[in-house]
């Protein structure tokens, strides 16, 4: 795996900021994990998606970061199939479960705003676990399925990775001959798990923007677009890095490794900051939970 082989003096840098950005992305979306779990204000639907959402988050860059940072840092740059295959099953899973993740975020937000009567009684707080759990259960079993179906790929003489991890794009490109059933999955894939989740949350923003401007009171209007800006903002990001990265041609080996490290460090890291930035109750939860542990650290000192 060779994703910078030719800038071998900037390897120092490029070492320092993959573990910054990492450090940073895990400090940030544990803090607010913790935030979440703490305080009891936070304990409804829409928090317990943003808690997931940095359990994601985390997973994104624990699968392919450390790898990477041992790569650079002993210089050994092999990788045996089975971590490779390893690597690619969390990834797609991780990947699974944050765009069905944004679609029940989005539909929290329809419910909340478009139908705040019965918010309580369909998104219950077992109805949430149970749809969080969900998610996860089909992401696993559906890398699993889709990982099966790529080992069945023929590999060619060339062994050769230009990429930061396994990805699906690199390990197409190695293969003599990409099976149908293969191609199948892939198609199955990318439909469930990104057309459909992505179109049912423009429908749902559809609905929501329909109700917010039949609003007669501004106040009214500006509280319901602030609860949706914040995850506007992250969907935006998300499907349009993602995108970008899927429309690159395979030869634009450059362009695909910059899209990826943007999509899978960058991204995770800014979520919770774009959260925490847009919502009030998360900030002051935040300032909170600072605060007592400086005062405890005073107490101690």
């Amino acid at each position: 795996m060779l994703p910078f082989s030719g800038e071998t003096r900037s390897k120092p840098f490029i070492t320092a900021f993959f573990f910054l950005i990492y450090v940073v992305g895990v400090l940030i979306n544990s803090s607010i994990i913790t935030v979440i779990c703490l305080e009891v204000q936070l304990h409804k639907p829409m928090y317990l998606f943003i808690c997931n959402l940095s359990i994601v988050d985390i997973f994104y860059t624990s699968v392919t970061v450390p790898k990477l940072l041992h790569m650079l840092l002993s210089g050994n740059h092999i990788v045996s199939s089975a971590q490779c295959y390893t690597q690619l099953y969390y990834f797609v899973t991780a990947g699974g479960v944050e765009e069905t993740l944004l679609f029940v975020m989005a539909y929290d937000r329809y419910v909340a705003i478009c139908d705040p009567l019965h918010y309580h009684r369909i998104l219950s707080q077992r109805n949430c676990i149970l749809i969080s759990l969900g998610i996860w259960v089909v992401a696993f079993l559906n890398a699993l399925l889709y990982v099966n179906s790529a080992l069945h790929m023929s590999s060619c003489h060339s062994i050769i990775i230009h990429q930061f991890f396994c990805d699906v794009k690199s390990l197409t490109r190695n293969t003599c001959k990409v099976t149908k059933m293969f191609l199948m999955i892939d198609g199955v894939e990318v439909f469930l798990f990104g057309v459909v989740p992505l179109m049912c949350t423009f429908m749902s923003y559809f609905r929501i923007f329909f109700v917010i401007f039949k609003m007669k009171s501004e106040e009214s209007r500006s509280k319901a677009f602030s609860t949706c800006s914040s995850h506007i903002i992250v969907i935006s990001i998300y499907y349009g890095t993602s995108l970008t990265e899927f429309l690159i041609p395979a030869y634009s080996d450059v362009l695909d490794l910059s899209f990826n490290v943007i999509y899978t460090t960058i991204i995770p890291m800014t979520n919770p900051i774009i959260y925490s930035l847009k919502n009030c109750n998360v900030q002051s939860a935040l300032m909170g939970l600072i605060k007592e542990i400086f005062l405890e650290n005073s107490k101690f000192y």
